[in-house]
């Protein structure tokens, strides 16, 4: 399987969308601070929401589709599925 999600921070005020084959193992490393960068910069690694594709090549294309959304249109999509922004990961872990 593999999955787009979409991670915030502690007060859902940045927003960023992935892809991996591995959520539990990308959610670790996330939350961790392993890798330098956007995410680690800005403390993002509350997962709000995540899609599961059998396909990467859909998978990819779903990721890039979301990126170009506005703020507005993922938080409706966060919202249709996760209107409390809660934390997902929690079950994954």
């Amino acid at each position: 399987m593999y999955y787009v999600y979409i991670l915030t921070n502690k007060t859902n005020s940045v927003i960023y969308v992935g892809v991996t084959s591995d959520l539990k193992r990308r959610l670790h490393e996330h939350k961790s601070g392993r890798f330098d960068g956007f995410t680690k910069k800005y403390s993002i690694n509350k997962l709000v929401y995540f899609e599961e594709y059998s396909e990467i090549k859909d998978a990819i294309a779903r990721e890039k589709q979301l990126k170009r959304w506005t703020r507005i249109k993922k938080n409706y999509l966060i919202e249709t599925k996760n209107p409390e922004w809660k934390e997902w990961s929690e079950n994954l872990i």
